[in-house]
């Protein structure tokens, strides 16, 4: 008999920041319901079926009971919480979040959790890594709409207006794992009535700080130098980075002023 996840009695997630010092936190498992409410305060926009769609996406392997149930460490949660995250502050495809946490990076947000400190102390926020010559997997239109729940005629109103673009393929429409991100970002404003009409100013914006960015390194984008353009490719994504989070606090600062 099949079992579902959230008939399961929810558990108090252990939490390691409460940990005294020295002492290693419970090991505790908790069912995915326990796990969404315990990090809801946090992500507002969590579900199970979230927590499931990066399961599937092999970002999570949580244990399983011989009755089906999912259970999850507290390193299990910890790696969830890097994986938010990474989406929501550093605007991240999942492709690179995978390489970030194959690089440790659950890890260590852990220690520094467990320090008082936080990520960014350690870790250069990141608003994308730069990929020249391999875009990632593509996906067609179907799978995009599926994966992100969009409607169909809004990804084409995104295409319309040059929010993304997409690439045709012997008649078929594909889009990379960016702009599937990006189709999913724009989801969750449609839900407040922004369609892609109303996206065209993120467009242009993006568009002219892309021919900043490009300005300022065209020479050394351009060498024939392999250590030259690598340089000038770390370079590229420190700068996006920068812009990114000014972008942010610009943002903020003016929504402040619209709340008061």
């Amino acid at each position: 008999m099949a079992t579902d996840d959230r008939t399961a009695s929810p558990l108090e997630l252990p939490d390691a920041a409460a940990a005294p010092d020295g002492a290693r936190p419970a090991q505790k498992a908790v069912t995915i319901g326990a796990v969404c409410k315990a990090l809801v305060q946090e992500f507002p926009d969590i579900s199970i079926s979230k927590i499931r769609y990066l399961e599937d996406q092999k970002l999570l392997a949580p244990r399983r009971t011989q009755g089906g149930y999912r259970l999850y460490t507290q390193a299990d949660v910890q790696r969830l919480r890097t994986i938010l995250r990474l989406q929501r502050d550093e605007f991240l495809p999942l492709r690179v979040i995978r390489q970030e946490l194959a690089g440790g990076r659950a890890e260590r947000e852990a220690v520094a959790s467990q320090a008082g400190t936080t990520a960014e102390a350690r870790t250069p926020r990141r608003a994308a890594t730069v990929i020249w010559r391999d875009p990632g997997a593509v996906y067609t239109l179907e799978e995009v709409v599926e994966e992100t729940g969009a409607d169909a005629r809004l990804v084409a109103e995104l295409v319309e207006y040059g929010v993304i673009r997409g690439q045709n393929r012997s008649g078929r429409a594909y889009f990379d794992e960016t702009e599937r991100e990006i189709v999913r970002a724009v989801a969750e404003l449609a839900r407040y009535g922004v369609g892609g009409r109303n996206l065209r100013v993120f467009r242009s914006s993006a568009d002219r700080e892309a021919q900043l960015l490009q300005s300022i390194l065209a020479p050394a984008l351009r060498s024939r130098n392999p250590e030259r353009r690598k340089e000038a490719i770390e370079t590229l994504e420190n700068l996006a980075s920068v812009t990114t989070h000014l972008k942010h606090l610009l943002l903020i600062n003016d929504l402040r002023k619209i709340a008061t």
